[in-house]
């Protein structure tokens, strides 16, 4: 194909004009599309109904310390969760906390408990004059949400094929003692799919904070949520390589089963030093008589054990794999070789990042929109939404039926070609 930039001006317009009448055709069907967020499809909510059968009144409902998990007790979480999400999260049971539903709100407490109360006997947050937080960019709103809440600057840091830009990690938190933390997604990273190589993860704890509280803030959403068998990410335990370098304390590690389970009704942790959990603790104690540890007692009663998960992430892979291979055939088939943008191929996680030519996603977004397809803001994977390019698109196909995902594709591609050619058109 020849990219649109090495077309003549007649070639583009009249692209143009027959891109515009199938653009139409589509538009006139009224279709209500949605790759906006990346959720779990109704399949795939499926995959877990079982869960809602293994406790009733007839089940023993003390946990392996001999507890009534009916009553109170147990701030920290029961054992057996402790053991299921350590397997899972790859950390020792002693070095983890169980929560309620979400990571969500795990990192929200620990950044609001810092602004509060500072970390592990710093001053607090709220009475410093300036707090920064590192901000690997495209990346996750949510994060950006929590941090732009409390006041805190953010300092966005360019991702590369390895993890975010290390030499720029480096120099901040080195050197400047108002950079209290970084957001990660270290594998499978939201929104594009890149794992940190080893050398990245050893770098992290190699770090030397002039910060006293400065923490890594670990957010492993997705590391069972692989796409495939016979290729998957490996990726290097944090925590471990932080106590080898003298670090102990300089990262919280997060997970849940948010989708690996039900969204909303999951179960969540945080891993990390004992010297941080201790801290942690004492304000749970205040907080909280403790989290959910019926649905803590439920996930481990319907997994079993680290093995039993794993066989329920293929069944959410099978579910998945197609719907992607959908979105990234349609974009080989209808892009490759115009030279109107670029996205990566993922092994695991929720999402597609597609970078547009510079000035164009938000154009691209309104586009797709206007022929029935809600997609992600353009902007949203960057902090404040303002992405200094305006080219990075975060697609997210697990929500939408096969059927959906195709004509999805399809709108999308529309919306990219016809911007595209407007905005090369402008030079010609």
């Amino acid at each position: 194909m020849t990219a649109y930039k090495d077309r003549s001006k007649e070639e583009l317009l009249q692209e143009k004009a027959s891109l515009e009448a199938q653009f139409a055709e589509i538009k006139a069907k009224g279709l209500k599309l949605d790759m906006s967020r990346g959720k779990p499809s109704a399949v795939q909510l499926d995959l877990a109904m079982g869960m809602m059968d293994v406790l009733n009144s007839e089940t023993d409902l003390k946990c392996t310390e001999g507890v009534d998990c009916r009553n109170y007790g147990v701030l920290d979480g029961i054992r057996e969760a402790k053991e299921l999400l350590a397997d899972m999260t790859e950390v020792s049971p002693d070095n983890i906390i169980i929560y309620g539903n979400s990571s969500l709100n795990i990192m929200y407490d620990t950044v609001s408990r810092s602004m509060t109360h500072g970390v592990m006997g710093s001053t607090p947050w709220c009475k410093l004059d300036k707090v920064k937080f590192l901000c690997p960019v495209p990346g996750y709103d949510r994060h950006f949400a929590i941090t732009e809440h409390f006041g805190i600057e953010m300092i966005n840091i360019p991702m590369t094929a390895d993890g975010p830009d290390m030499d720029l990690v480096e120099k901040y938190v080195n050197n400047d003692p108002a950079v209290k933390g970084i957001w990660c997604v270290p594998k499978y990273s939201n929104p594009q799919g890149i794992t940190y190589s080893d050398e990245t993860v050893r770098r992290f704890a190699r770090l030397n904070p002039a910060a006293e509280d400065f923490r890594i803030y670990w957010d492993n959403a997705y590391g069972i949520h692989h796409l495939y068998d016979d290729k998957q990410d490996n990726l290097v335990e944090i925590l471990m390589e932080c106590k080898k370098e003298g670090h102990p304390d300089m990262v919280y590690k997060f997970c849940s089963t948010s989708k690996v389970s039900f969204p909303g009704s999951g179960v969540a942790a945080i891993g990390a030093s004992k010297a941080n959990l201790e801290f942690i603790k004492k304000q749970m104690a205040i907080q909280t008589i403790g989290h959910d540890k019926l649905n803590q007692l439920r996930h481990v009663r319907f997994f079993k054990d680290i093995h039993g998960m794993v066989q329920h992430m293929r069944k959410h892979a099978e579910s998945l794999r197609p719907k992607f291979e959908t979105v990234l055939e349609g974009l080989k088939s209808e892009l490759d070789g115009l030279e109107i943008g670029s996205w990566i191929e993922p092994r695991g996680g929720y999402f597609i990042s597609f970078d547009s030519l510079p000035g164009c996603a938000k154009a691209i977004v309104s586009k797709a929109k206007e022929a029935g397809l809600v997609m992600t803001p353009a902007g949203a994977t960057f902090p404040y939404g303002k992405d200094p390019q305006d080219s990075n698109i975060r697609i997210a196909p697990s929500f939408p039926t096969p059927d959906e995902l195709a004509v999805a594709t399809q709108i999308f591609v529309l919306s990219v070609k016809l911007v595209s050619l407007d905005k090369i058109l402008e030079n010609k």
